[in-house]
């Protein structure tokens, strides 16, 4: 039996000495979860070309293998928080990992590209097995001194994750392992998510249940059925045209989830415990930390995706060189996470939030400055100051709202829910935000492949890039005054 095994997760104490040290130990099995889950998001963008060729992935095929994991994702991940609030966080972790992992083997064995498209669906759904049960491991073994720390590292390991699916992707393209080319982004999951498991099997604290209440599928089916509904189409929307059915779903989707709320409203009101508190959901800190959580990811994704098209497409630089471009991003974005995040929140609270908004939209500003500036001349050297402000931007706000959602008082028995709904957030912010700046990006490169004409469609995207933010400042503004960490 471990030393965490005997405590209960609703209530951990300020203690020292070895728990203090077990706790901290076992913060990098859980935050492996987030890496895991972000690396695979952005490293297929790298292997693209590598599926086309190897599996000769039709267009449809290629965005079903980038988005089908993400809508899996996100449609599952309130669920996934749920399930870990009625049967225990470490067993759904533990469950998660595990099937995470067999989904990746799956995904490097895949004999053609309509069989990765699935196992790429399974493995998104899985991610929302494992993913929410992190937060809420979090929220649950740490006291509130030392979680800012533990919602930093959180925030630096998204950065981290995110940069390392184009930086690590690159690499192991560029070495071709074993001849195993793109299948190696799979099969690198595999030792890495056995190792967590058994980790996390061995360390985490055993979750004593006081309560289990039913899971409620009604409200589980209605709310991944309205996210799906959207996704999807906006996944596809731009390859195939934007079709009648896009439309449709998309609007199908406002009745399904109002019928859904309505319903989950009414169990709460009857006494039943529906898989969404929307009372929860509607309080003002909590929705206004919601917009900024997913709309950082909508200007982050998107401002990945539209420069790694810049660079490999309109620079020429080879996937490993791109990827390699990111690091100083991913470097600041960990640094400002880990180290600064919690300095200046003991400073002056959630305001953080409008520090780092600001700061992101200075990087943002300095990186189209160089684009208009230099125009086809440009380089990746010069991009790179602004993308560290970028990172830097990042790493002041991510893991700040974070922590300020998953700190508003929520009782440690819908601490998954919660965490379900703001990862909800996030993956749905990645979603949008890839197709919104995408959208922009390809409209303005129109049939001008030139690096000119590459340069002018990143000016716009950034322009895009620069709105998202302001709405989220906008929000980091109204957010209520909370009380400084200690």
């Amino acid at each position: 039996m471990t030393i965490l095994e005997n405590r209960t997760a609703a209530t951990v104490p300020a203690l020292g000495g070895t728990e203090f040290a077990a706790r901290w130990r076992v913060l990098p099995v859980i935050l492996t979860a987030m890496f895991m889950a972000m690396f695979d998001w952005f490293v297929v963008n790298v292997a693209a070309s590598s599926l086309q060729h190897d599996l000769h992935a039709g267009e449809a095929a290629l965005e079903l293998i980038v988005g089908g994991y993400g809508f899996a994702y996100a449609s599952g991940l309130i669920t996934g928080g749920r399930l870990g609030d009625l049967h225990g966080h470490r067993r759904l972790f533990v469950i998660g990992m595990l099937a995470f992992t067999a989904a990746s083997l799956l995904c490097g064995l895949a004999p053609n590209a309509w069989a990765l498209v699935g196992f790429r669906i399974l493995q998104g759904g899985t991610a929302a097995l494992m993913v929410p049960q992190m937060l809420a491991l979090i929220n649950t073994l740490f006291p509130p001194h030392e979680r800012p720390r533990a919602m930093a590292a959180f925030g630096a390991t998204i950065g981290i994750g995110a940069v390392s699916g184009q930086v690590l992707g690159g690499v192991l393209l560029d070495l071709d392992l074993f001849g195993w080319g793109w299948r190696s982004i799979f099969y690198i999951n595999v030792p890495i998510g056995l190792a967590a498991a058994l980790l996390a099997f061995r360390w985490l604290p055993k979750h004593e249940q006081t309560h289990r209440p039913k899971l409620d599928p009604i409200g589980a089916l209605g709310i991944s059925a309205a996210l799906a509904l959207l996704l999807v189409p906006i996944t596809l929307g731009r390859p195939e045209g934007w079709p009648a059915w896009t439309w449709i779903s998309m609007l199908a989707s406002i009745p399904v989830l109002v019928l859904t709320l309505r319903y989950e409203a009414r169990l709460r009101n009857h006494g039943g415990e529906p898989i969404l508190d929307t009372e929860m959901v509607s309080e003002r800190g909590f929705s206004l930390g919601l917009v900024i959580a997913g709309g950082y990811l909508t200007f982050f994704a998107g401002f990945m995706l539209c420069l790694t098209l810049m660079l490999q497409n309109g620079l020429g630089l080879s996937p490993l060189r791109a990827g390699l471009a990111f690091a100083p991003l991913g470097v600041c974005f960990a640094s400002a996470s880990f180290f600064l995040a919690p300095r200046v929140a003991r400073r002056i609270g959630n305001r953080v939030m409008v520090v780092g908004t600001a700061t992101s939209l200075v990087g943002l500003g300095i990186t189209l400055t160089v684009l208009i500036t230099m125009g086809h001349d440009v380089t990746a050297l010069a991009l790179i100051p602004g993308m560290m402000i970028v990172g830097t931007g990042n790493g002041l706000t991510i893991p700040s709202v974070v922590g300020a959602v998953m700190s508003s008082g929520i009782p440690a028995k819908q601490a998954g829910m919660a965490a379900g709904v703001l990862t909800t957030s996030q993956q749905f912010g990645n979603a949008i935000g890839a197709t919104v700046l995408g959208v922009i990006f390809f409209t303005a490169l129109g049939n001008n492949h030139s690096t000119g004409g590459y340069v002018r469609a990143m000016e716009m995207a950034a322009i895009g890039g620069v709105a998202v933010l302001a709405v989220v400042l906008t929000a980091a503004l109204a957010l209520p005054r909370a009380a400084r960490s200690n």
